[in-house]
């Protein structure tokens, strides 16, 4: 029932349409504002501080890590601001439902995924760092500018995150679903676009287009993740504790994140084997420990099913009950 959320609002196709542009448009200004400002502050509306401003590289030196990263994650944060409101005000409908099949967030779920997919990260690269590949790294800790990243990443991160769970899984995910009537289109499409996005990157440059593999096979994961658990709480936890611990704990001049993390990765690494390892094993792993926790059943309806209108009742007061199809299409 998690794409038929949708249902409960507005959700005529033109105004999917009109705010999924709208979101795009927001988000593409957003990551850039807050450049502008903090530029003209530091150097004042000139020649100069345009020059830097249209200079990427010019642009992501021009401040500390800290600073920059700081940038960089606000205009996530207003852009999930942006589609909180938006949401509510052209679909009429709730940040719940657009969370959610249940009837509140779980925010168990959020915490399990992220205490789950926290440890696995932190385990896989300390047993690099210590036992793999401990030449690739030096330690980068610097305890006044990683208490201030720590004091950052901590609050927004997880917007950051979140936005793009939001956006992608969530916004997309209901908005393309209830139109194509078919869960696997919007689970594909989604994950295109969100492994589309990601290919400006630095990391494909430095490793290569096969890198691609992953963002397409992460994307793919989270996607089945939502629509089997019904809901985005699963997602939200892994996206932020993959970014969380990323932006702590290694960094490198390659990177999206480029930190002042506890280690630093000095490595010149190029994608192979072990970019199908990640997505045809660990991704397949996660998935099925996830399944196990929340009794997972009936995936062949909830990943390839039709996506049925809830039929909408009025009970004698005047409400409208909405009615659970869940069980519809099972032999699908």
């Amino acid at each position: 029932m998690y794409i038929e959320q949708a249902f409960k609002g507005k959700s005529s196709g033109a105004r999917y349409i009109i705010g999924a542009l709208a979101i795009f448009f927001s988000w593409s200004c957003l990551q850039i504002i807050p450049f502008f400002i903090a530029l003209s502050i530091k150097y004042g509306y000139n020649e100069k501080m345009m020059a830097i401003f249209l200079d990427q590289n010019s642009l992501m030196t021009s401040f500390n890590s800290n600073t920059t990263f700081f940038l960089m994650l606000l205009g996530f944060a207003l852009s999930l601001l942006f589609l909180f409101l938006l949401y509510k005000i052209i679909h009429k409908n709730s940040i719940t439902n657009l969370t959610t099949s249940r009837q509140k967030i779980d925010w168990s779920r959020i915490w399990f995924s992220f205490s789950t997919i926290a440890i696995l990260n932190i385990v896989l690269i300390l047993v690099d760092y210590f036992f793999v590949s401990p030449d690739d790294y030096v330690f980068n800790f610097n305890l006044v500018p990683f208490l201030i990243l720590t004091l950052i990443a901590v609050v927004f991160v997880p917007l950051q995150t979140s936005f793009e769970e939001y956006f992608f899984r969530g916004y997309l995910m209901q908005g393309i679903g209830i139109k194509t009537k078919y869960r696997w289109i919007p689970l594909m499409i989604t994950s295109f676009i969100f492994g589309a996005m990601h290919y400006a990157n630095p990391e494909v440059a430095q490793m290569g287009d096969l890198v691609m593999v992953s963002y397409f096979g992460t994307a793919l994961m989270l996607g089945i993740m939502t629509l089997m658990d019904e809901g985005l709480e699963l997602s939200l936890g892994f996206h932020a504790a993959n970014n969380l611990v990323a932006s702590l704990l290694v960094t490198a001049d390659w990177t999206a994140f480029n930190t002042e993390s506890i280690l630093k990765d000095i490595s010149n690494p190029t994608a192979d084997w072990e970019v199908w390892i990640g997505a045809l094993v660990i991704n397949p792993i996660i998935l099925f420990i996830y399944a196990k926790r929340y009794k997972w059943n009936n995936w062949g309806n909830r990943l390839f099913g039709k996506v049925q209108q809830p039929i909408v009742s009025h009970a004698s007061d005047g409400t409208a009950d909405i009615e659970d199809l869940s069980d519809l299409g099972k032999d699908y």
